[in-house]
């Protein structure tokens, strides 16, 4: 347990969580299983995306990454033996559908829905395989840069089954409807220059330069002001939401007035006229 993991009343088996100075990192750490997913796992990445979107301290950016190998192959498929439930995923609060089918799925999509609504941007760091589970863990993060050599793919067709862990609703959203549903539909397998090509990713780099990118981009906005970047992914992600564009302009507007009435706007202007960095505070 990183010394991190002690604001966590209990310590994780199957993640990690570590912050250094204004950039945490949360790490799938089931290496011996390309970080495939199960109940458990994703039980602790709800507990953790929980946790920090209720107190996110003094975090302004997030990297998710996979141990070893793999961002993540998906989910273990000893998961369709034991089936799935609102209790193996940690649930112990009333119900949010009468079918206890479509309650555990919700409670499962849990697990990744507070990265877009975290207030910090998460950038996923995807190298080797980024499948099903996985690849859907990656499109729920704000930004996503992958490893040339990487696999991505949406595959739950194979098994009889469609993407539910956000993948029918995000993906339409960052690669348009048909691409989605041709992804979708085929279950095929893309390498990371076409996931670039198409959008679905915002940078390609070498593999050894993977976790050094992702924290460089993470490092480079922490250091941006935090108000100012809170504002901005509200908007853009309101941008996306089905309103009209007079709707999202009031929420840019908002998040605006906030700026213009904060210490970092004054701390901005003072640093730009003394030629320094400004030290930003997020009030």
């Amino acid at each position: 347990m990183t010394q991190s993991e002690t604001r966590f009343e209990t310590p994780f088996e199957t993640l990690r969580f570590d912050q250094e100075g204004h950039v945490a990192t949360v790490v799938l750490n089931r290496p011996d299983k390309l970080n495939s997913f199960t109940p458990k796992m994703w039980a602790e990445l709800r507990t953790l995306g929980r946790a920090l979107v209720a107190d996110p301290g003094d975090i302004r950016a997030l990297v998710v990454r996979g141990e070893g190998r793999a961002f993540s192959s998906g989910i273990d498929t000893s998961v369709f033996g034991e089936g799935l439930s609102a209790e193996s995923l940690g649930e112990d609060g009333p119900l949010r559908h009468e079918d206890a089918k479509v309650h555990a799925i919700l409670t499962a999509q849990d697990s990744y829905t507070w990265l877009a609504e975290a207030p910090f941007i998460t950038i996923a760091a995807v190298r080797g395989f980024a499948l099903g589970a996985g690849l859907q863990l990656a499109i729920a993060c704000d930004i996503r840069i992958v490893a040339r050599g990487a696999q991505l793919g949406l595959l739950e067709h194979k098994y009889g089954i469609l993407p539910d862990l956000g993948g029918t609703q995000r993906l339409p959203r960052i690669v348009g409807v048909g691409k989605a549903l041709e992804l979708i539909s085929t279950a095929a397998k893309i390498d990371a220059d076409e996931a670039l090509r198409i959008g679905l990713v915002e940078r390609v780099v070498g593999d050894e330069e993977l976790d050094a990118e992702a924290h460089a981009l993470a490092t480079q906005i922490a250091a941006q002001p935090p108000l100012a970047v809170r504002g901005a992914k509200r908007a853009v992600h309101a941008a996306l939401d089905g309103r009209s564009v007079r709707d999202g302009l009031v929420i840019e507007a908002e998040g605006q007035a906030v700026c213009l009435s904060s210490t970092d706007f004054i701390e901005a202007i003072t640093a730009f006229l003394e030629g320094r960095p400004p030290a930003y505070q997020g009030r």
